[in-house]
């Protein structure tokens, strides 16, 4: 089940968000990933000025996903699902849920050069790279985007 998340779910969300950007960590070699770094107060944050969504099954945490909308334009980020429940469609659904509860008329989202499985996923949404931009060192992003249909 999908729905708004709430500032008491931070501390899930965070821990949730560390063991699913662990693999990123090990495929870039860079454990200083915004998403590995970040604060409970910087996440807390966030519920202020955006759309944070979570995803339960039978009540446990299995997933989130973060949007803010900045001129008719959802910028998605920290799409997450528990490395033991990904391919299971709740990375599709959570994104599905996001666009929806964006009012808006384009989005865009990122994710690393190397990180293949999630680049696949959201080219399957519709996405298209629109430009890369270099991180750190050992990692390039690749920014998407696509227009509401």
């Amino acid at each position: 089940m999908i729905g708004p998340a709430s500032p008491a779910d931070a501390p899930a969300l965070l821990a949730l968000q560390r063991l699913a950007y662990r693999g990123e960590a090990e495929r870039y070699g860079d454990w200083n990933l915004p998403p590995l770094t970040q604060t409970l107060a910087a996440l807390q944050a966030e519920f202020e000025s955006g759309i944070v969504l979570k995803a339960e099954h039978d009540r446990e945490l299995v997933g989130s996903v973060r949007a803010t909308l900045v001129e008719q334009e959802g910028r998605i980020g920290r799409l997450i699902v528990h490395p033991a429940r990904q391919r299971q469609g709740i990375g599709s659904a959570l994104l599905r849920a996001i666009e929806s509860a964006c009012n808006a008329e384009r989005f865009v989202l990122f994710t690393g050069s190397r990180s293949v499985d999630n680049l696949r996923l959201y080219q399957r949404h519709g996405y298209v790279v629109s430009h890369t931009a270099t991180l750190s060192p050992t990692v390039e992003l690749v920014y998407l985007e696509k227009r509401r249909a």
